[in-house]
């Protein structure tokens, strides 16, 4: 790669993980660094799909800083190739085939257009190759994890947690499933169970993704400074010290999706979607708002579950279903819920969330969405999918006491109406409504003038100033 440090002139190459709400994230970030820092150049790159639906919307609210660049990545899909929505990870792998020459040819154009040579990587963290590509060129590299810190020491340990498994099964009989990780330093409450995939698989017929992730232990120890999507005060003591004790420079910038404090909802005709005009009639802390990010959908028989304990409940409810899946709700579903429920294919997350209607989140537990349903105090039911999301809904029950796991973690109509019933009418939804409340004021003063959210964001535009 023909890139080399330049004199005098910064530039901040933003490398994207297009997947998820990983894209959005790093955006986020990088648009609020380049506000701080208009002498600094930022090319963000990542898929032409990633950039459109990034850059379209920043642009339409006039509000892209004139010091950021997008470049497109070619995203690994051969031409004429139909790429299957039912399973993601395939689109991943064909991407990460790609990978790291896209990103490499990416990164020539954007020096060749700027007339400035890269002096500071940030990446998205699970682009392990992208410390070999710093180190490379002499520049800095700054890897940001949308992840929560509980998931990012179970990749850290992925060596040990594999070995584990191992020894277990050689010397017991039983199941190890429910085995808490007491070998793993704040992690004691997770089990076993609560690990992604690609953490558990072995060595044999990993996948690219579940390789690359694998290499996160060995290679953030070599990173200028690691950035973390959190507060530091959300961290459990154990966990704190044993990651600031592995990982250099750790900073804990806040949650980089949902501004806090919460920005006031705009005028509700405003939304074309419809939401907040909707909720604007409902009763306070009355409506169960049900969203599974861009990637998850449950299947059409817990689809189905879920429709019918919503309708047997009467609780109002706002969902977020993709169009093609509204079709395998029940039939007249829709019809027969019009007094009490809406459903859409697009939401303003964060506004909905911050609506004073809005009583429950229900959700797959990406991380993202947690944090946004902790900035807006409102509990969650948690239905995880895959990745983070079982770690996270442990974190959500037992370790802040803010929201309740479905039952089997999948949706039956009893097990729906049972954590709507704890929710709305139980003392437990009580006590998990005034612990989002106190989660919530904890955050708040971390993201506020002289919190700790707001010392380590600036922090790092002093560093990449630096570089």
């Amino acid at each position: 790669m023909a890139v080399a440090q330049s004199s005098g002139q910064h530039h901040v190459a933003v490398l994207a993980f297009p997947f998820g709400s990983h894209g959005v994230t790093i955006f986020k970030l990088m648009h609020k660094l380049a506000c701080a820092s208009p002498n600094l150049q930022f090319s963000f790159l990542s898929t032409k799909k990633s950039n459109d639906s990034l850059f379209l919307a920043s642009k339409a609210s006039a509000d892209l800083p004139v010091n950021i660049r997008a470049y497109d990545l070619d995203d690994g899909v051969p031409m004429n190739r139909p790429v299957s929505t039912q399973h993601p990870l395939e689109t991943v792998e064909l991407f990460l085939r790609a990978t790291p020459e896209n990103y490499k040819k990416g990164l020539e154009t954007a020096v060749a257009e700027t007339g400035r040579n890269i002096s500071c990587f940030i990446t998205d963290a699970f682009l392990t190759f992208a410390g070999e590509m710093a180190q490379s060129i002499n520049a800095a590299w700054i890897p940001v994890f949308v992840a929560m810190p509980y998931n990012v020491s179970a990749h850290f340990y992925t060596k040990q947690i594999r070995q584990f498994i191992i020894n277990w099964q050689e010397e017991s009989t039983l199941t190890i499933e429910d085995q808490t990780l007491e070998i793993i330093p704040g992690l004691s409450m997770m089990r076993i169970s609560d690990l992604s995939d690609e953490i558990l698989r072995g060595d044999s017929g990993e996948s690219l993704f579940s390789l690359m992730l694998s290499k996160l232990g060995d290679v953030l120890p070599k990173a200028t400074t690691i950035v973390m999507n959190f507060y530091q005060q959300l961290y459990s003591t154990n966990l704190l010290n044993d990651l600031k004790s592995k990982l250099p420079n750790l900073l804990n910038v806040g949650f980089l999706t949902q501004p806090l404090p919460p920005p006031p909802l705009p005028e509700s005709n405003s939304d074309t979607t419809g939401c907040l005009s909707w909720l604007d009639r409902q009763e306070t802390k009355s409506v169960a708002y049900i969203g599974f990010g861009t990637v998850a959908t449950p299947p059409q028989h817990e689809l189905v579950a879920l429709a019918e304990a919503l309708e047997e409940s009467g609780v109002h409810f706002l969902w977020l279903l993709k169009d093609d899946k509204i079709k395998e709700l029940p039939e007249n579903f829709i019809e027969r819920s019009r007094g009490h429920g809406k459903i859409v294919s697009r939401a303003p997350q964060t506004q909905v969330l911050g609506h004073a209607s809005v009583g429950v989140f229900v959700t797959h537990c990406g991380a993202n969405s947690v944090l946004e349903s902790v900035a807006n105090g409102v509990p969650m039911i948690c239905r995880p999918f895959f990745g983070d999301h079982r770690m996270n809904a442990r974190v959500v029950e037992e370790v802040w006491g803010i929201g309740v796991k479905v039952e089997g973690l999948v949706f039956t109509k009893s097990g729906v109406l049972k954590s709507l019933e704890i929710v709305f009418g139980h003392e437990k939804g009580k006590k998990m409504r005034e612990c989002v409340k106190l989660v919530k004021e904890i955050v708040m003063e971390a993201a506020g003038p002289g919190g700790t959210a707001t010392r380590d964001f600036k922090a790092l535009v002093e560093k990449i100033s630096m570089f």
